[in-house]
């Protein structure tokens, strides 16, 4: 095959692989209570093990430990971020990772914010997807990315003593 063939083959096929790769991802933008951004929130489908992907870059935020879950309802109101409703649980499954009921499609393992009040975390759920089935996290109109305050104790139900919500963004296409 002449060099100019495998070009005009390649070159049409690497533009649609990229634009199929960038088309797979959401970013979110995370606020706090005053609407000032903490930062972004990668999501994409493929992730090893399935589910999604998530990348956060995170600034001014508490140092410590956090919840990070997705909850129903793609509205962040602040200042309690409560607008954002329950974890997302299309399975009605129990709160918590440790569970021995299950848990909610939204539970996600904590995040660890440094002494600078930022976090480079990357992080997945396996039990979402980005598709358009139930345990899609744009169903009924999309959800919200909530940090809290605490550690979740990725047991106790319903929300694993995580206390307030602290940051919100909202993932819809």
């Amino acid at each position: 095959m002449k060099p100019k063939t495998l070009f005009a083959i390649a070159l049409p096929m690497a533009v649609i692989a990229l634009s199929l790769a960038s088309a797979a991802k959401t970013v979110v933008e995370l606020k706090d209570a005053q609407g000032k951004s903490v930062g972004s929130a990668t999501i994409w489908e493929g992730n090893a093990g399935g589910g999604v992907g998530i990348e956060l870059n995170l600034h001014d935020l508490p140092p410590g430990e956090h919840a990070l879950h997705f909850h129903q309802n793609a509205k962040c109101e602040p200042p309690d971020f409560k607008s954002a409703g329950p974890h997302f649980n299309p399975d009605g499954k129990k709160h918590g990772l440790e569970n021995p009921e299950g848990h909610h499609a939204g539970d996600m393992k904590n995040l660890t914010v440094d002494a600078n009040g930022k976090a480079k975390v990357r992080t997945g759920d396996k039990d979402v997807n980005l598709g358009d089935d139930s345990h899609s996290l744009f169903s009924n109109g999309g959800t919200a990315l909530v940090i809290h305050a605490k550690a979740d104790d990725m047991k106790t139900d319903p929300a694993g003593n995580a206390g307030d919500r602290i940051a919100c963004g909202l993932v819809t296409k």
